[in-house]
């Protein structure tokens, strides 16, 4: 090495591919996502200091695995090119060694923010619900927590605000889009308290519209397909990797002009976008299409209920019906019965009697991948009695046997 030569740099076309990272997304099949290089480095660098409100020199960290979007763009790319100090750690916030992993890391290497999956803070809760290992960590450089991956429930908001003591913030972005699409962009001087169950407002550059299936454009709060028009900005995908039919089949066909995220949600007055579930996940009750992200909000707000998967069951009379999967948190003294009772009655007051949610069963955990997301495609297969397929990325695959069980004796 000593006497290795250096070379220069190949000057390549910003569209040039820089990297090409598989995603499964909802339909299946892995795709390889092509990601241009100088869109991407210049969206990157704009959203430390835009989005997250860093400053450079400020240290980050990016709760996340490099093999995954978040680990691409924001452990290795966005901090080093905004001249930011990336953490990049490899345990778990459970288990390595315990529940105050997080807190020891941030007080260790004063990280100023900390961008997590909103599954991490429920294993925190879960396994400490008063934070008392954290309480002995002193946080005096840590600014803001910001939370994506899957949708942030209300509960697990508040309760991250009270442990933490920093605004926690929700955004929402895709593995095909590189960075955020909506957030609260907290560095243009936007409110660090907004309303609980959002994921901000679009982020310059993005056109987020909700459409029904018909592509009118809805009203306040009604539950819709989220969209984009087009274009879409600097560091979005430009393509799928030797496959371009598919790229514009998955994506740009269903709505033509737009953008097609597969998310289900809604946008209130204000501008917010609530991010409610996967298209695929919303569950038709009769005629009454249901999020389950709503109902798994409701049931999470139930002070015994660590986390929750909520699947359509079919049923012969109303086609589907909700079926919540419920890791309870630890030390509780409430039968499991008295808690389906209060959680079913939570969801009748908060949602309707139109959810017709009246069953749950109870596990002891849910299957993850390593980013923190629930496979709910391939629990909504188990839950039905199909033919389910276990993800390679999941990291406890035994836990599926486990919840096969527990349905045949509750079901």
């Amino acid at each position: 090495m000593a006497k290795a030569q250096s070379h220069d740099c190949v000057p390549v076309l910003s569209e040039h591919p820089l990297y090409i990272l598989y995603t499964s997304g909802t339909t299946g099949l892995p795709k390889g996502v092509v990601r241009p290089t100088g869109g991407y480095a210049v969206m990157l660098n704009w959203s430390m200091s835009s989005i997250y409100g860093l400053k450079p020199g400020e240290v980050w960290w990016a709760a996340s695995d490099l093999g995954w979007v978040v680990g691409h763009s924001y452990i290795c790319y966005g901090p080093l090119l905004h001249g930011n100090t990336t953490v990049l750690y490899e345990g778990k916030p459970v288990g390595t060694p315990d529940a105050g992993a997080y807190f020891r890391v941030l007080a260790e290497h004063g990280v100023a923010a900390l961008f997590t999956a909103p599954t991490a803070i429920r294993a925190i809760r879960q396994q400490d619900p008063g934070a008392a290992l954290g309480k002995q960590y002193s946080l005096t450089r840590f600014k803001t927590l910001f939370v994506a991956g899957e949708r942030c429930d209300v509960e697990t908001l508040e309760w991250s605000k009270k442990v933490f003591r920093v605004p926690v913030l929700d955004h929402w972005w895709q593995t095909e889009t590189g960075s955020p699409i909506t957030a609260s962009c907290i560095g243009l001087g936007n409110s660090k308290t907004p309303p609980p169950g959002q994921a901000g407002k679009s982020v310059p550059g993005y056109n987020v519209m909700i459409l029904d299936d018909n592509m009118q454009k809805l009203k306040a709060r009604c539950l819709g397909n989220i969209v984009v028009k087009l274009p879409l900005p600097p560091g979005a995908f430009s393509g799928l990797w030797k496959n371009q039919e598919a790229f514009r089949h998955l994506y740009f066909e269903k709505f033509p002009g737009y953008y097609d995220t597969m998310d289900a949600g809604y946008m209130d007055e204000e501008g917010y976008i609530y991010v409610m579930s996967r298209v695929d996940d919303v569950i038709n009750v009769a005629g009454h299409r249901i999020s389950a992200g709503a109902i798994e909000e409701s049931v999470l707000s139930h002070g015994t209920v660590a986390d929750c998967a909520v699947v359509g069951k079919e049923d012969p009379l109303k086609g589907h019906v909700p079926l919540a999967l419920c890791v309870l948190k630890k030390d509780i003294n409430t039968t499991e019965e008295q808690v389906l009772e209060e959680i079913v009655k939570h969801v009748r007051q908060s949602i309707g009697p139109v959810a017709a949610f009246r069953k749950a069963v109870f596990v002891k955990q849910l299957p993850k991948t390593r980013s923190g997301k629930i496979p709910r495609s391939a629990l909504s297969d188990l839950v039905n009695g199909k033919p389910y397929k276990v993800s390679p990325t999941i990291e406890d695959p035994s836990i599926f046997g486990h919840i096969e069980e527990m349905l045949k004796q509750a079901l």
